[in-house]
């Protein structure tokens, strides 16, 4: 629906895009769902640094937990280990949940869309060399190339399972936005 100026009416929309580079906290930790759609949790650390009014230089650690699913949780499990380097794309996601003891708990997690492995390809484990890219929405990395994979029969991953800390798994991967949607 337009105004009569052109301009366009209704609901604004909102937008949840976190974009990160750091490194890995642990390696990736992966479990499937009870209908047996991958997901794969770790922590990334995001290093900043700056200097003071006084010339001191400062330094912050962010941590971010990260959440991958299907391929992408596959992926992150076989090529990424503690200390690696990686950019991670994705929407922010709060959850409510009850550990054991029956207390009230709140995580926020990355909710991986996209990611690139950066760094050294050194080691054995590495993936081949590309430029390491997986893109969730896609479902194929950045070279085209096919993974296969993806969603489970109903086109969304189903949640709901615990981890081991007793932690619900997130939820799935997709929130329907895609670049024409940004406003920008």
């Amino acid at each position: 629906m337009n105004d009569n100026d052109g301009r366009r009416r209704g609901r604004s929309r909102g937008l949840n895009r976190v974009q990160i580079i750091g490194n890995l906290g642990r390696d990736p930790e992966l479990r499937f769902t009870q209908d047996g759609t991958p997901v794969a949790n770790f922590t990334v650390a995001v290093n900043e640094s700056w200097r003071s009014r006084d010339g001191e230089q400062r330094e912050r650690t962010e941590w971010f937990r990260v959440v991958a699913w299907n391929q992408l949780a596959e992926i992150a499990n076989q090529y990424l280990r503690r200390g690696r380097q990686v950019f991670v794309e994705g929407r922010l996601q709060t959850r409510e949940w009850q550990d054991r003891e029956g207390n009230d708990r709140t995580t926020t997690e990355l909710v991986v869309r996209d990611m690139i492995m950066l760094g050294s390809r050194d080691d054995s484990d590495s993936p081949p060399a590309d430029d390491g890219g997986y893109d969730q929405r896609q479902g194929r990395d950045n070279d085209d190339e096919s993974q296969g994979g993806g969603r489970g029969n109903d086109g969304e991953p189903q949640g709901g399972g615990r981890g081991n800390d007793g932690e619900p798994q997130g939820g799935g991967p997709d929130d329907g936005i895609t670049p024409d949607d940004l406003p920008f």
